[in-house]
C-alpha cells in the first residue's frame, strides 16, 4: 500500500474518530503529496516514488522540529506542544529512528572510508552518511556527531 493510499485511509479513520489534530496533520501530508504529483505530471509521470513520498514526510517533520525550537525560544509553549503532537503523528509514517550509537557508528565508517581528518572534510562525510541513513536519522543529530568526531 502506497503512502498516499495509507493517508487516505487515515483521513477516514480520523474523521470517524473526530480526531481533529490527526485529521489536520494527515490532510496536510496528502495536500503536499497531491501538489508534488501535479508538478510531476508535466514531466510525464503519474505518481511519486516511495522515496519521494518519504522525502515529503521527512521535510514536514523537519519543519515541525524547527517550529518547536522557534516557539520554545519565543516562550510560546502552547504552540510548541501542538507542533510536537503533529510531529509525533508524522513520525508514524517514517522509518524507525536510529539510536545515537548507530549514528556514531555510521559516522565512524564514513570517516574511515573518506579519510576525513578535519572540519574542512565535513561535507565529504555528511553526504555518504545522510545517504546511508536516509529517513532513519535527523540531520541535526548526524551533523552534531560528525562535528564531534572531526573537531
Amino acid at each position: 500500500m502506497s503512502l498516499k493510499d495509507r493517508i487516505s485511509d487515515e483521513i477516514k479513520t480520523a474523521m470517524k474518530a473526530k480526531d481533529k489534530l490527526r485529521l489536520e496533520t494527515v490532510r496536510g501530508i496528502k495536500k503536499v503529496i497531491l501538489e508534488k504529483e501535479s508538478e510531476i505530471r508535466g514531466k510525464g509521470r503519474e505518481e511519486l516514488t516511495e522515496d519521494e513520498e518519504l522525502a515529503i514526510v521527512m521535510q514536514l517533520a523537519k519543519q515541525r522540529r524547527d517550529s518547536i525550537a522557534q516557539f520554545s525560544d519565543a516562550g510560546r509553549e502552547e504552540l510548541a506542544e501542538k507542533e510536537a503532537q503533529e510531529l509525533k503523528i508524522l513520525e508514524e509514517y517514517l522509518p524507525a529512528q536510529l539510536s545515537d550509537a548507530d549514528i556514531e557508528a555510521a559516522v565512524d565508517e564514513a570517516i574511515a572510508q573518506t579519510g576525513a581528518s578535519s572540519m574542512r572534510d565535513m561535507g565529504k562525510v555528511m553526504g555518504p552518511v545522510m545517504a546511508k541513513l536516509k529517513g532513519q536519522a535527523d540531520g541535526n543529530k548526524v551533523q552534531a556527531a560528525v562535528k564531534a568526531k572531526l573537531s
